[in-house]
Formats: structure tokens, sequence, C-alpha cells
């Protein structure tokens, strides 16, 4: 395995860059180092995430600073149970032309004509809404009437879900969560942290967030994530891990046990793809086991299905993944 010198050169910056991005989101956000480090992770890697949280853990305010150190067009969406798919996609509007008199549909670009996208509490919205943002996620199109529009690129969705309210809402199934690459937990702050963040956020202080990167420069990143090569023996591992979820014959007796279904392809190419992108980000050539480990639960815990026994003895998805990678 060969990683030849413009990309050893474009891999030392790039690591550098992200050094610098991370200090330019602590100047805003306190803590959430693990979160912040797997959002950009799933950014390089091409990837979506869906964020679950508490209200007031600063996810938007973590977004939109993130955006703002990698100079790209932020846009939130507020999903409720009203928005429609046009909401979001764009409408087309019924205007005269000023030349010849007649009437003419010009259309309007929704908010997911941005490069990072915010989708605010995604389950409070019906399954229609939510398959409009899936499609636009996984083809990067926009079809309005007839025609095709094409997204800016680098594309990224933050898909966010409140774990407490969970009335009125329109769960995500799994075929549509399978397609987020990461599913990012936001825990509490520790102490000293939350002291921090009361202390500057009730100054009048605003720190200065700098621009890092740009849209260019990310594009190239991602590219270049894509070159880096890995070793036949972390595929194997990937996935006889990823397959070692699914019950069957030759399962292990916990995957028996606790669930219904395993995680899928996508599964094994995202573990590579996340430690590919988690290696380079840290200024590797090559990604190994550990880097799988490192992204394994943001990439299996939505894409496991838990059975009835797991709910009973209440063990969570997350769980089980921790508890396999104990034995592998």
């Amino acid at each position: 395995m060969s990683v030849n010198n413009d990309d050893v050169k474009l891999l030392q910056n790039f690591s550098q860059s992200i050094k610098k991005v991370k200090s330019e989101i602590g100047k805003v956000i306190i803590g959430q180092e693990e979160t912040i480090e797997q959002l950009l992770i799933a950014l390089f890697a091409r990837g979506h995430c869906l964020l679950i949280g508490v209200p007031g853990l600063a996810k938007t305010l973590l977004i939109s600073t993130l955006s703002q150190a990698l100079d790209l067009k932020f846009s939130r969406i507020q999903f409720t149970p009203d928005l429609m798919p046009g909401d979001i996609t764009g409408t087309e509007v019924i205007e005269d032309n000023i030349t010849t008199g007649e009437k003419q549909f010009r259309f309007v670009k929704g908010p997911v004509f941005a490069n990072i996208i915010l989708a605010d509490e995604i389950n409070r919205t019906p399954p229609k809404t939510q398959s409009a943002l899936l499609e636009a996620m996984q083809e990067h199109k926009v079809t309005a009437a007839g025609t095709t529009y094409t997204l800016e690129e680098p594309f990224f969705v933050l898909a966010t879900q409140n774990p407490i309210e969970q009335e009125g809402t329109y769960p995500l199934p799994e075929a549509q969560l399978d397609r987020f690459m990461f599913n990012i937990w936001l825990d509490y702050p520790a102490t000293d942290e939350e002291k921090e963040i009361v202390k500057t956020t009730t100054a009048e202080y605003t720190p200065d967030v700098k621009k890092v990167l740009n849209a260019k420069e990310i594009i190239e990143f991602q590219d270049l994530i894509r070159r880096v090569p890995v070793a036949d023996n972390v595929i194997d591992f990937a996935v006889n891990f990823v397959r070692s979820t699914r019950p069957g014959n030759g399962s292990h007796q916990l995957i028996k046990d606790y669930l219904s279904y395993g995680g899928g392809p996508r599964a094994s190419q995202y573990l590579i793809l996340g430690a590919k992108s988690r290696a380079a980000m840290q200024g590797r050539y090559t990604p190994d086991i550990d880097d799988i480990r490192a992204v394994a639960s943001p990439v299996l815990r939505h894409r496991i299905v838990t059975n009835f026994n797991a709910e009973a003895d209440n063990i969570s998805p997350n769980e089980i993944v921790l508890k396999l990678l104990e034995k592998v």
C-alpha cells in the first residue's frame, strides 16, 4: 500500500486544518469534543448524521459554528406536522414576464439549497415530508415539476431528534435511518464545562470564529479520503464485525437473544469510510482496527433492531454493540 507524495502533503495539510477547525469551534462550544470529532469524520466521509439529544445542548449553535469555520452556507429547517415537501425543496411561483406580458413559472429554491442543513426534530413531520429531505440526501438532487436541480457540494445533512417527547411524532423507519452514516448522542456537559458555559454565555463577549477552510478545499479533502488505502485485515474485521450482528446459526448468543435484525452492507461501508476519515484527520496514511472500533457505535447503534427480550431486560442497541466489541 503506497500513498503518493502529493497525497502525503495534502494529508498533512488536512490534519493541521482539522486542528484549526476544532480550535475555532472550541471558542464557542465548550466540551463536546467527541461530538465535534464525529461530525467532522462524517462530513469528510460524505456521510450524514442523526443527532440525538435533549433540548438546550447547543445543537444549532454547534452546527452554525461548524459552518462558519468551514465557510459554508448554513440552513436550518424546523420540522413541524404541517411542513410540506415544497417547504424544503422549493416551489414554483407564477409571475408576469415584463417583456412579453405573459405569465410564467419560476422555481424558488427552498432551504435544502445550502451546504450544511440542520433538520431540526425530523420526527415531528409526516413521512411524505421526511422523504423529500431523505431523497435529497441520497441523490444530492431535487426534482420539481419535472426539472432536476443539482445541490451544491459539499452537501451535509444533520437531522435532530428529541429523545423525550415522543407523542405526536413520526419515527424514521429502519430503511430511512440506514441513510445516516452516524447516530451521534449529545450528553449533558460535565460540571466544570457547565459552569464555563454559564459563565461565557451570560457575559457580553461574543467570540470571533475565523474561516479555516472553504468548499473547494473540503471537496479536495473528501476526495483524498476516498484515496486512503485500507489493509485487507481491517476490511475483514469491519465486514466480520457487521456480519456478527446478524442473528443466525453461527451468531453469538448475545445476538440471538437480543436482536431481530443486524447491520447491512452499508454499515460495513460506513465503518471503513469512518475509519479512513478518522485516520486522515489524525495525519495517518491508513486506518487500523482501532479506528473501526472507534466508529462502531455511531455507525451501528441505529442499524441494529432489538427484540422484545432486549426491551424486557432494558438493554439498548448501543450496549449490544459495546459488548460485541469486547468479544471480538
